[in-house]
């Protein structure tokens, strides 16, 4: 047996991968889900007494990453995607540029991982989102960066660097609950999909 029908086996599947994704991912499926998250706004600044739900798409979630989110995201992080699993359960995969926040962090010392770390590196989170009453929690289930387990410790201090604002000096805290924006009650999250329920 040769290798050429295991080589033409695996290219003919990497293909198949890439166009699906690529498939997945689109301009217009950006712009529903802004037009989605417009009507969510919009929908609370009218105080609507009603109860809305809008459903989410993981398709349109991760085109509008590819296609319109690159503004809105803290420098140093690239190629955002978000996998909806079901039950709650969702797993992020972003890549992050370790360089700045290890030179911040680093003390120099032999011991020190923060010395250590540099460069872009492939960065994996998955968790369970809860969410009743306007409130959110998000618990963490296992991180990854590169492939090898990051201690929640860490994954808290990149968290934590690329969350900061000046309203929020020490950014997003893993464990908090926090609150649900534009009057959101709870977020339903199934399989491939969200629903937001205001």
């Amino acid at each position: 047996m040769t290798l050429r029908p295991i080589v033409v086996s695996a290219l003919a599947l990497v293909t198949a991968l890439a166009t699906t994704y690529a498939a997945t991912t689109s301009r217009p499926q950006a712009d529903a889900f802004a037009k989605k998250v417009a009507i969510i706004n919009q929908h609370a600044e009218m105080g609507a007494k009603s109860v809305r739900r809008t459903t989410l798409t993981e398709p349109e979630l991760n085109s509008w990453f590819v296609y319109r989110a690159q503004p809105l995201l803290p420098t140093g992080v690239a190629e955002p995607k978000v996998t909806i699993i079901g039950n709650g359960k969702l797993l992020g995969n972003a890549t992050v540029d370790l360089e700045a926040i290890g030179k911040k962090r680093s003390s120099g010392g032999s011991l020190d991982l923060w010395s250590y770390l540099g460069g872009r590196v492939p960065l994996s989170v998955t968790g369970i989102l809860s969410t009743k009453d306007g409130k959110g929690r998000f618990e963490l289930q296992s991180a990854e960066i590169s492939g090898v387990p990051l201690p929640k410790s860490l994954l808290q201090e990149l968290v934590s660097y690329y969350t900061r604002t000046p309203e929020h000096p020490q950014g997003v805290k893993l464990d908090e609950p926090f609150s649900l924006p534009a009057s959101i009650k709870q977020i339903e999250v199934g399989q491939g999909q969200a629903v937001v329920v205001q």
